[in-house]
């Protein structure tokens, strides 16, 4: 006897279902779209200024010395001689690459602006980590290089090239080992002005490695 031939399997399938461009529903359907796009955009964005923060505070970790903690006098000179200047090779290049008679890159450009608004940042006065401060150096060399949250909670002075002698603290540091410690007192030189948010540097060092070489050399 001849088998039944199987029926149609049955379609499970659902087909999409299709709105008019100009329906309720497809506008409903690309704002959500939208929404989506928008988030991954700020998480994007989030990610990476907290790898340029990462980056920035990397340099300073390895400008530490080996033990103890840093002079003001060193620490001024590392802002002004090593990390204003990390992008003078590559203007220079820039200024080099371009034909006579030819005007800025682009890039050429954008490096002198930054350089100059980093030079007026550092004589008005440019937030830092205090590395003249031990208790502050330890936990900093406790960072893993990489979370940037561990570091706000840190304590950051404000330095000058107008008044290299002068200190501000620009946020007095909100990790337990610090609130218990008692401070030193603050003088008229060494004022004190907490704010909530971390402060910003500017730009990530392009190659900070091979300047943290010449500083761990011999002076």
């Amino acid at each position: 006897m001849t088998p039944p031939k199987p029926g149609k399997k049955a379609t499970t399938q659902k087909r999409e279902k299709l709105f008019h461009p100009q329906s309720r529903k497809a506008e409903q359907l690309m704002r959500v779209q939208q929404r989506k796009s928008k988030l991954a955009d700020l998480a994007k964005a989030r990610v990476d200024k907290q790898k340029t923060q990462a980056d920035i505070f990397s340099f300073f970790y390895h400008a530490l010395p080996a033990e103890d903690v840093l002079s003001l006098e060193t620490l001024h000179v590392i802002v002004r001689d090593v990390w204003l200047k990390r992008f003078d090779e590559d203007l220079e290049e820039e200024k080099k690459s371009r034909r006579k008679g030819r005007p800025k890159s682009t890039r050429e450009q954008k490096l002198e602006e930054l350089i100059s608004q980093e030079a007026e940042l550092y004589r008005t006065g440019m937030d830092v980590l205090d590395l003249t401060n031990p208790p502050n150096v330890e936990l900093f060399r406790m960072w893993d290089q990489k979370e940037v949250a561990y570091i706000k909670q840190l304590r950051f002075i404000r330095i000058s090239s107008e008044k290299p002698d002068c200190v501000v603290v620009s946020k007095a540091g909100k990790h337990p080992f610090l609130v218990r410690i008692i401070d030193r007192p603050v003088g008229p030189q060494d004022e004190q002005m907490d704010t909530d948010e971390a402060p910003l540097l500017m730009e990530p060092p392009s190659r900070f490695a091979s300047t943290i070489v010449s500083m761990d050399g011999p002076a």
